[in-house]
């Protein structure tokens, strides 16, 4: 009886429908006007009915909106159209949950008598069409202003305009999203209005309507005046003071020779200065002295030992069991050996994406020991070599990308046709072509997809043809947006704490660089190299950009992303591990590995749990390509290992160490002081530092049993002392 009475309401609908007046407004569709509403109110977000499986008590929307075909299914026909109500729309389930006039665990989403509610309404009442082959369908989203320069908290409300292929407009501003890429410059709110914060810069506001995007860019001026600035090393000055002079942000002054010894000593080779080095330099009177360290440091086996380290670990050079430890040490070994000789980086990128062969004959072959599968693969290789995050897209649209689901399948097609199968050796494989059509299958779609690198068209590979020579082919082209980029954004966030874009491995159009001219003249720079390595940390290092003062001057210490001091970072744990090796005397000892051995230069993570000191110092395991794995903040874990740790102290009262040298050196106390701030700091001490540390060294000590210490025991005790409290400074835990 019911199906009968709701069988003739709907009939009686219909009727009332096609009778409707020619002057009636045009009718709404699903794809223009109803996904955008679901989309602005969240119910398609990962939270709320889009989440993974069923959605949301078995209400299921696809994420964003991304596949609007699936969620008109779900509305309108599942549950044998219980959602939607055509001859009594106020009373469909749909309206009611959004509106929470029936209990929504979501929360009130529509206001009734809203537009968006009447929307609604109205769609179903016009029985709830879907859309006509000749409708218009959107094109794109502007947004007008398109650039501003907004000063600190000021606000600006934007205009949103979407664009249909019948070359109608509509304006879409409270339906769009809006969302600042640094949310401690710039806040939004759900009706597009922009305010600014404290921070000067440049800030992006990403804008999403429909699954299209755009962006609103912001520069927000502090307004000082900027008088002089430092001399121009190159052309990374010219575009840095550039942007430093339209915002009104003046740059520190230049750091003094000591600084400049310790930071690029640590940032290129991975090590404090040895005190040598560091009375060397300090006394010499040649007018490129600073070009000359750098250089000096690029040649020696500390810059390969500190970037093996680096990329090995992005590499994943992961340990799991005893039968990893040939291809971890051969990996590494092939790793450290090709950044030594400057092998060229494109070459590197080859040699590994298209490996093949046994570990013992080919080490590059060992990546594709730990990542396996084509989805992984490719994964790794858009967020480690192009800097393009592509993870979302194997099951929907990139919310905010251009990337779709064809696009990833394209990607993993290039690593359709990898090989392996096991060798007389346990545990290893060999690495082949297997010599077939290089495709994959869309997993949703289940249609074949050959191979197409990002943006561009889709290839016919030859079986003969291993298809990951294509894919390194196009990588090192010159016109590819993301390589040089990627690697030249990446090396920038390792001498400057942060990215030209951040997070330095997802850079799209909604992600800007901050100096976008910077990112672009870097990347050239690199491409005209020849993908030299050496030649962008050399660029870098050479800069009065980087060799700007850590200490902000009266204006500049709000700024956290133009570069107008340098900003301190915390020492990497092995680095750190290192430095206090040289300071105490000490050395640590590591598993299968030779005395002596430095931290930086082991080759996998495996040594992490036979090390209390780099696992609370965050060294990375090598589970992920992205840097973030390696733990770069302070914690309070990290204060009492420092200050308790008995490793710690083992290491300040090490046999001929560095406290029981100096104490037995003969020389005059202020000079010994002056040896150990050299080789801790690389500079001289002050003179109230000199004091301070003669009247603690000539306190009287006692033992444990309060008997008196003979002169030569308190002296080396005092060292000691000495020496824990300089390795608790800021000073020295941070590169500055």
């Amino acid at each position: 009886m019911q199906s009968q009475v709701r069988f003739i309401a709907w009939m009686t609908f219909l009727f009332a429908s096609a009778s409707q007046g020619a002057n009636s407004p045009s009718p709404l569709n699903f794809i223009n006007d109803i996904q955008p509403i679901l989309t602005k109110a969240d119910c398609n977000t990962g939270g709320c009915h889009a989440k993974a499986g069923m959605g949301q008590r078995g209400f299921r929307l696809s994420l964003l909106g991304f596949e609007p075909e699936e969620d008109y299914e779900h509305i309108v026909k599942e549950s044998k159209g219980r959602r939607v109500f055509p001859p009594a729309p106020e009373q469909s389930l749909l309206v009611m949950k959004a509106a929470n006039i029936v209990p929504h665990g979501g929360g009130k989403k529509l206001e009734p008598n809203s537009e968006e509610y009447k929307t609604l309404v109205r769609w179903i009442s016009e029985g709830m069409p879907y859309a006509q082959p000749t409708d218009p369908k959107i094109t794109h989203i502007e947004v007008q202003p398109k650039r501003l320069s907004m000063k600190v908290h000021t606000g600006q409300q934007l205009k949103v305009t979407a664009r249909y292929s019948d070359g109608s407009t509509r304006d879409v501003t409270h339906m769009a999203l809006y969302e600042a890429n640094d949310k401690s410059m710039a806040e939004t709110d759900h009706h597009g209005h922009v305010k600014t914060l404290d921070i000067p810069g440049n800030v992006a506001v990403m804008v999403r309507y429909s699954g299209l995007v755009s962006v609103f860019s912001v520069s927000i001026p502090l307004g000082a005046p900027v008088e002089t600035l430092p001399p121009e090393k190159n052309f990374i000055d010219r575009h840095v003071f550039a942007n430093l002079k339209q915002i009104g942000v003046p740059p520190s002054a230049l750091c003094d020779d000591s600084t400049f010894l310790r930071r690029v000593s640590l940032d290129i080779a991975g090590r404090l200065p040895t005190l040598e080095e560091t009375k060397t330099f300090l006394s010499s009177k040649e007018v490129n002295k600073r070009d000359l360290l750098i250089e000096s440091l690029l040649s020696s086996p500390d810059y390969a030992d500190f970037f093996a380290n680096k990329w090995t670990a992005m590499l994943k050079n992961k340990r799991d069991d005893v039968a990893d430890i040939t291809a971890n040490f051969a990996f590494h070994a092939w790793m450290r050996d090709s950044l030594l000789a400057n092998k060229k980086y494109d070459e590197i990128v080859r040699q590994i994406l298209a490996s093949t062969g046994t570990i013992v004959s080919n080490p590059p072959v060992a990546w594709y020991k730990r990542v396996k599968e084509p989805t992984q693969q490719l994964e790794d290789v858009a967020q480690l070599f192009l800097g393009v995050r592509m993870q979302c897209a194997q099951c929907h649209h990139h919310p905010f990308e251009r990337w779709s689901q064809h696009d990833y399948y394209s990607l993993s097609a290039f690593f359709s046709q990898v090989g392996r199968k096991p060798t007389a050796i346990a545990g290893e494989d060999l690495i082949f072509h297997k010599r077939g059509i290089a495709q994959t299958e869309n997993k949703k779609t289940r249609q074949p997809v050959k191979p197409a690198a990002l943006g561009s068209d889709t290839l016919d590979i030859p079986a003969d043809e291993d298809p990951r020579l294509k894919l390194a082919d196009w990588m090192s082209q010159p016109s590819n947006p993301f390589f040089a980029k990627s690697l030249t954004n990446r090396y920038w966030k390792h001498f400057f704490k942060r990215g030209l874009v951040e997070p330095e491995d997802d850079i799209r159009d909604t992600n800007p660089a901050t100096n976008p001219e910077l990112l672009d003249a870097l990347a050239k720079h690199f491409i005209e190299s020849g993908f030299d390595l050496k030649s962008v940390v050399r660029v870098i290092t050479q800069s009065h950009t980087y060799q700007l003062s850590a200490m902000p001057n009266e204006h500049n210490a709000v700024d956290r992303q133009n570069f107008s001091h340098y900003y301190p970072k915390r020492m990497q744990a092995e680095v750190l591990l290192d430095a206090m090796d040289l300071i105490t005397g000490a050395k640590s000892d590591f598993a299968d590995l030779p005395p002596g051995t430095r931290a930086i230069s082991l080759p996998d993570n495996s040594y992490n749990r036979a090390s209390a000191f780099l696992k609370v110092f965050g060294r990375p395991e090598g589970a992920s390509v992205c840097e973030c794995e390696r733990l770069q903040s302070a914690s309070l874990a990290q204060s009492l290992h420092l200050m308790n740790a008995s490793d710690v102290k083992a290491k300040l009262v090490t046999n001929n160490g560095r406290a029981d040298t100096l104490s037995k050196a003969e020389m005059p106390e202020p000079k010994r002081i002056r040896e150990l701030y050299l080789a801790a700091f690389s500079r001289e001490p002050t003179a109230d530092e000199v004091r301070i540390a003669e009247s603690h060294l000539i306190k009287p000590r006692a033992d444990a049993q309060g008997k008196a210490l003979d002169s030569l025991r308190a002296r080396r005790q005092g060292y000691e002392d000495l020496i824990w409290a300089l390795l608790n400074t800021k000073e020295f835990l941070y590169n500055h």
